[in-house]
C-alpha cells in the first residue's frame, strides 16, 4: 500500500501524531536516525493507540550502536498497521529512552491516512513550556502548517543553513502573506499583527532547506490567554490538516471497563468538552461491534459553549448472560468539519479484579491505568489524600471544600456556602491536609486572595468559622499543619508552620530558597480560636515541597510541640547535603530548644530535600531528611518527647537508594513506613533506561530499615512522579494515594484531569489493595 503522507525522518523532538481515519486500513511506517551526539542508547518506542486509546500496537527501533560523533545514522524504520472499523480519532505516540528532549535522534513517519496532525511534544522542563519545531534536512525543501494566533505572534527562525536567504509565509489559499529575510548567522523573524489574514487556515511556512529551529507564538510557546496552550500541533502538508484543536478532548473518558452483577443497572458519565472558541453542537450515539445490549444515552445532541464541558451519562445493564459486553459512545460536531471520535464502555459480569489483594508490584502500563487492569472506578472523591477523624470516618479535601462519608454516602461541603462571614468567597488550597484536635473539630488552612485562615468546624465539616492567620501578606508564601501520623495527639488546635520566602531562586542554584519558618499555635478561648504570635524556628528555612510526599513538619504531644526543618547554606561551603533539624517548643515553659542536626541529605540547597517527622507510641521523635535521587538520612530523639536532648547518631535507610519526595507514618506497634519515588536503572520492563516506581519501606521498632518493596511502576522510561501521599488511620491501616504523572508532555496532555487513585494496606506494607467505599 503506497504510503503517500508524512516527513522523513528529520524531526527533533519526540511528541507523536494524530490522525483522523477512515474505516480501512491504517498504515504507518515509523523512521528513525541516530544523530550520536552524546553516548547515549537511544530506543524509539512508538505505541499506536485507537479513539478509545486501547494499544494496537507498540513498536520499537533499536540504537544502531554507533559511538558518539559519528554522524548520522542509518535510517531504521518499523511498521505498524491495523484494521479501522469505524472512524475515530487514533494517536501515534513517540518516545526515546534516555533522550525525552528528542536531541539524539531525527525521526519521521509515512502513512496513507490523509488527515493528520503532529504533536511536538518533548520531557518537561522546570522552566517555560516550549516546543519548538526543529526540522534536520539541509538538503530539501520543507513546510510547516499551523492555526495561527488571532492576535499578534511573533515567527522566530533560527539555525537556517548558510545560503537561505528569505522565508515565505502562506494563507490557506496558498496567497503569500509575507516573505521573511534572513539575517547574518541564520535568523529570520517577525511580528504578524492581529486578525491580518486569519480568515483562511492553516498559514504555511516554507523553508527552501529545511533545516531550521522554529518558534511560533501560540503554537511552540503560549501565554496565559492563548485558546490553545500547550497544543503543539501542526503538519508539513497543508491537505494533511485537520481541525482537532476546538476537538482535542471531545469525548472522555476515552474508555471504561465496569463490573458487576447479572441484571444489574448501572450509569457511566462521559463528558463532551468543547476546547474552541464557537459554540457547538454535538450529535451522540451508540454502536456495538457485534450483538447489541442495553444500552442508553442521556441525549443524542447536546449544544456545548465555547471551552465548555456538557456531562452525559450512558445507563447501562450488565447482561443475565454473564458476558462481556461493548459499546462505542460516537460523537460527531455539526459544523461540517469531519471530526467524528468514540469513547467505548465495556461492562463485564462478575467481581471486578479491584476486590482482590493485588499482586505487587502495579506495573502500570501505557494508557492501561488502574481501570483498565483492575476494573478501578472509585466511588469515592480521589482528588486528594484521605485523612481520618478520631471516629475513623474518612475525610477528603477537595476543590471547593471537604467531603466526607456520612450515613453510607459521601457528602461534600463547598466552602462558598459554609464558612460563616466569607459567604461566595472562593478559598484558595495552599495545603491539601486535614487535621482533627482533641474534642474531633477539624481544620484546614486556605487562602482568600493574599489574606491566609485558619478554618475550623465543630460539627464534622459542615460549617466552618475562619481564624485569619495574619502578617506577611506581601509575601510569597505556605503553609504545614500537623496532622495524625499515628502516635501524635492534639490536646489543642493543631500547630500551625508559616514558610515566608524572604530570598527567592537563586541564579544558579534552581531549588535553592531562603524562608523563614515561624510557629503558631493556635487555643480555643471562650468558643473560638486564637492564633497567638508567631515563634520564629529559622531564618533560613530551604521551605517545603508539599506536592508529592506531602512530608508531616510539625507532630506534638502535651506541651510540646516538635518542628523538623530543612536549612538553606552558603552557596560556597562545601556540605554533604541540605542540612534537617529537629528541635521542641514548650508552650508551658515558652522555650525552644537548640536545633538538633538530624543529618544531611543531598544535595544542599534543594527544596526537595524537606524533611519530615513523626512520633513512635513512647513518644520518642523519628526523623527522616529528604534527599532528591539520595538514600534518605534517619534518626531518633534520644530522649521521649523531646528533641532538646538531641538525637542518635545518623543512618540510612538503604545503601545506593534514590530515593525522593518523602512521606512517613508510624503505626501502633512502632513500625516506621516510609512512601517515596525511587530510580530503577536499566531493569525490565525499562531495560534500556532509568524509570521511577513509587515504592514503600518499613523499619520495626528497634530494628533496622528493611529493604524497600516496589509498589508502582512507571508505565515509561524517563522522569516520572506518583504525587503522592501517605497516610494512616486509626486503625493504624495504611492509605497511599497517587496520581501517575509522565514527563512526556504528549502522553499528559492527551488525557484531561487526573489519574488518581488510593491504595490501602491493613497488614503494615505487606498486602494493598485499591480502595473501594466498603473498606473505609
Amino acid at each position: 500500500m503506497a504510503l503517500e503522507y508524512g516527513i522523513e525522518p528529520i524531526l527533533g523532538g519526540v511528541g507523536g501524531v494524530y490522525f483522523l481515519a477512515e474505516p480501512g486500513e491504517l498504515t504507518v511506517s515509523v523512521m528513525k536516525r541516530d544523530r550520536h551526539v552524546y553516548n547515549r542508547h537511544t530506543e524509539l518506542r512508538a505505541i499506536l493507540v485507537g479513539p478509545d486509546r486501547g494499544v494496537i500496537e507498540e513498536a520499537r527501533i533499536s540504537d544502531d550502536g554507533q559511538a558518539a560523533g559519528s554522524g548520522l545514522g542509518d535510517i531504521g524504520r518499523v511498521e505498524i498497521s491495523t484494521q479501522v472499523a469505524r472512524k475515530g480519532i487514533y494517536a501515534l505516540n513517540i518516545t526515546v529512552s534516555q533522550d525525552r528532549y528528542g536531541e539524539e535522534i531525527a525521526w519521521g513517519f509515512r502513512t496513507n491516512c490523509r488527515s493528520y496532525l503532529i504533536e511536538t511534544s518533548r520531557g518537561h522542563k522546570d522552566a517555560r513550556h516550549e516546543e519548538p519545531i526543529v526540522l534536520l534536512n539541509p538538503d530539501g525543501p520543507g513546510d510547516i502548517c499551523f492555526l495561527p494566533r488571532f492576535g499578534a505572534f511573533d515567527l522566530e527562525v533560527s539555525d537556517l543553513p548558510d545560503g537561505v536567504k528569505a522565508l515565505t509565509v502562506f494563507d490557506g489559499n496558498g496567497e503569500e502573506i509575507h516573505s521573511l529575510p534572513v539575517e547574518t548567522g541564520g535568523k529570520a523573524s517577525y511580528t504578524y499583527a492581529e486578525g491580518v489574514h486569519r480568515d483562511t487556515s492553516p498559514w504555511r511556512l516554507h523553508l527552501p532547506q529545511a533545516q531550521a529551529t522554529v518558534q511560533i507564538d501560540g503554537v511552540t510557546r503560549w501565554e496565559k490567554e492563548d485558546v490553545f496552550p500547550d497544543l503543539s500541533l501542526w503538519t508539513p502538508e497543508p491537505k494533511s490538516f485537520f481541525p482537532f484543536h476546538p476537538y482535542r478532548w471531545l469525548l472522555t473518558p476515552y474508555r471504561k471497563t465496569v463490573y458487576g452483577d447479572p441484571g444489574t443497572e448501572g450509569e457511566l458519565h462521559f463528558q463532551v468538552q468543547n476546547n474552541g472558541e464557537q459554540q457547538v453542537t454535538v450529535e451522540l450515539g451508540i454502536e456495538y461491534p457485534a450483538v447489541a445490549w442495553p444500552a442508553q444515552l442521556s441525549a443524542e445532541r447536546v449544544r456545548v459553549g465555547a471551552k465548555e464541558t456538557v456531562d452525559i451519562t450512558v445507563e447501562y445493564t450488565i447482561p443475565d448472560d454473564g458476558e462481556t459486553r461493548v459499546c462505542h459512545v460516537r460523537a460527531t460536531p455539526v459544523d461540517g468539519s469531519g471530526v467524528s471520535t468514540y469513547a467505548t464502555l465495556t461492562v463485564q459480569a462478575g467481581e471486578a479484579p479491584v476486590v482482590r489483594p493485588l499482586d505487587i508490584p502495579i506495573l502500570l502500563r501505557a494508557y492501561e491505568h488502574e481501570n483498565e487492569q483492575f476494573g478501578y472506578v472509585p466511588d469515592y472523591p480521589v482528588e486528594n489524600q484521605v485523612y481520618f477523624d478520631l471516629e475513623n470516618r474518612p475525610f477528603v479535601r477537595t476543590a471547593t471544600g471537604v467531603a466526607t462519608l456520612r450515613d453510607g454516602r459521601w457528602e461534600g461541603t463547598d466552602l462558598r456556602d459554609a464558612v460563616r462571614g466569607y459567604a461566595g468567597k472562593s478559598f484558595g488550597m495552599p495545603s491539601t491536609k486535614l487535621a482533627f484536635d482533641g474534642e474531633n473539630d477539624l481544620y484546614l488552612v486556605a487562602t482568600l486572595g493574599r489574606e491566609s485562615v485558619l478554618l475550623y468546624s465543630r460539627d464534622g465539616g459542615k460549617t466552618f468559622d475562619a481564624c485569619p492567620i495574619a502578617g506577611r501578606e506581601d509575601a510569597s508564601r505556605t503553609f504545614d499543619i500537623e496532622i495524625f501520623s499515628g502516635h501524635n495527639t492534639l490536646t489543642e488546635p493543631p500547630p500551625v508552620l508559616r514558610y515566608t520566602q524572604t530570598r527567592g531562586r537563586d541564579p544558579g542554584l534552581f531549588w535553592r530558597r531562603e524562608n523563614d519558618l515561624e510557629l503558631f499555635l493556635p487555643r480555643k478561648v471562650n468558643g473560638h480560636i486564637e492564633l497567638g504570635d508567631p515563634i520564629l524556628i529559622s531564618q533560613m528555612c530551604i521551605g517545603i515541597s508539599q506536592h508529592s510526599g506531602t512530608p508531616g513538619s510539625v507532630v506534638s504531644r502535651g506541651s510540646k510541640v516538635h518542628v523538623a526543618w530543612g536549612e538553606a547554606t552558603d552557596p560556597e561551603a562545601d556540605v554533604p547535603g541540605l542540612p534537617a533539624y529537629v528541635a521542641t517548643y514548650d508552650r508551658e515553659t515558652g522555650k525552644l530548644t537548640e536545633p538538633a542536626l538530624v543529618g544531611y541529605g543531598a544535595p544542599a540547597n534543594d527544596v526537595h530535600n524537606a524533611p519530615c517527622i513523626t512520633m513512635d507510641g513512647d513518644g520518642y521523635l523519628h526523623v527522616l531528611g529528604g534527599t532528591h535521587g539520595q538514600p534518605f538520612p534517619y534518626a531518633r530523639s534520644v530522649e521521649s518527647n523531646d528533641a532538646g536532648g538531641g538525637v542518635t547518631e545518623t543512618e540510612y535507610v538503604g545503601e545506593g537508594l534514590r530515593q525522593t519526595y518523602i512521606g512517613m507514618v508510624c503505626g501502633q506497634d512502632g513500625t516506621l513506613h516510609t512512601a517515596f519515588r525511587m530510580w530503577r536503572s536499566e531493569i525490565d520492563p525499562h531495560p534500556k533506561s532509568g524509570f521511577a516506581n513509587l515504592t514503600h519501606q518499613h523499619k520495626p521498632s528497634g530494628e533496622p530499615w528493611e529493604d524497600p518493596r516496589v509498589l508502582v511502576v512507571a508505565p515509561f522510561s524517563e522522569y516520572s512522579i506518583f504525587y503522592h501521599r501517605l497516610t494512616i488511620d486509626r486503625k493504624s491501616r495504611l492509605f497511599l494515594s497517587y496520581d501517575y504523572w509522565s514527563t512526556f508532555w504528549f502522553y499528559r496532555t492527551d488525557h484531561p484531569g487526573k489519574r488518581r487513585a488510593l491504595l490501602m494496606s491493613e497488614d503494615g506494607g505487606m498486602g494493598w489493595k485499591l480502595v473501594e467505599t466498603k473498606d473505609f
